[in-house]
């Protein structure tokens, strides 16, 4: 994933215009929602890019946000073909859009078969959280000592989102929302090359949870995210990092090994209009299927465990 500069501490810009509809839950606040833009969304207009990298941007970012809200799970396939018609490119673009995907460890690319959204393994999904949990206590730890009362009040905001996209049930939103909220408190780490691992990961666990999570579930606790926010507001360091390896810990032992597999079109998993033209190309779909990409998708359920 592209690096940013540094956030900066001194002074925080102005908010950045409007994302797209896609994005509406997204909260806005100086440089983490810039950076938050910058790693998830398309670039409409960068005259620091050529047309060509712009374009190349924009599928990966829409191929991506697809991964992380959970619409493009694990399995679903991206042909050539349909990928230039949509996006109205030549193949030497898409492919070379593929190539970063994969490279990044979103997409596999088969000999003769194509390009499908990457299938994590039981043994990558042990890595990958164990790097993750890794990899979020120094974030964490960074973040509650360089957090200041903006970005406190940015966290808070970005909780009532969460509350507010659970309890109307858009379970989209708030997959969206949960992936969010570890990027925003990584984002106040103020270390860029940090955040960037972190993302490619959280991409990652987000192909996991399309995959292995028992239907219904929201990828992460809203209650967790709450307790997390409050020892970094307290400034308590132990505490949030304690918070964070039991919150990473229990989203790894809610992974099910029953594969779930979507039925939509690929426009539709992306984001996209549909074209007349294109053809269903998806992956035919087993007797369990994603929560995210059903076309009845059950509504966000509170994981069945009691809190203190």
């Amino acid at each position: 994933m592209p690096a940013d500069k540094p956030v900066s501490r001194a002074r925080r810009p102005a908010a950045p215009t409007a994302p797209t509809a896609t994005t509406a839950t997204t909260v806005h606040d100086g440089d983490t929602e810039t950076r938050l833009l910058s790693l998830h969304l398309p670039v409409a207009n960068d005259e620091a890019m050529s047309a060509e990298t712009r374009i190349e941007t924009h599928i990966y970012r829409t191929i991506v946000d697809g991964v992380l809200a959970h619409r493009l799970t694990p399995g679903t396939k991206l042909p050539e073909p349909e990928l230039c018609q949509l996006f109205d490119v030549g193949r030497a673009v898409v492919r070379r859009v593929l190539e970063r995907l994969a490279h990044d460890g979103i997409v596999t690319l088969r000999p003769n078969k194509g390009a499908v959204i990457a299938e994590p393994t039981p043994e990558e999904t042990r890595e990958i959280f164990e790097a993750r949990r890794a990899l979020e206590r120094s974030l964490v730890e960074l973040a509650v000592s360089r957090v200041t009362d903006d970005d406190l009040a940015m966290l808070r905001r970005q909780l009532d989102a969460e509350h507010e996209a659970m309890h109307r049930f858009d379970q989209p939103s708030w997959a969206r929302l949960a992936s969010d909220f570890h990027l925003r408190v990584a984002a106040l780490a103020g270390n860029a090359v940090l955040l960037r691992y972190l993302t490619e990961l959280i991409s990652r666990c987000s192909l996991i949870v399309g995959l292995y999570e028992p239907p219904g579930y929201a990828p992460c606790e809203h209650d967790e995210h709450t307790a997390i926010v409050a020892c970094i507001e307290q400034r308590d360091a132990p505490g949030a990092i304690a918070r964070m390896q039991s919150h990473l810990e229990e989203l790894e032992r809610r992974i099910e090994t029953t594969r779930m597999r979507g039925q939509k079109s690929l426009a539709s998993l992306l984001g996209l209009p549909e074209v007349a033209a294109a053809q269903d190309t998806m992956s035919p779909p087993s007797p369990s299927s994603s929560p995210s990409s059903s076309p009845s998708a059950p509504p966000v359920k509170r994981a069945g465990r009691k809190r203190a």
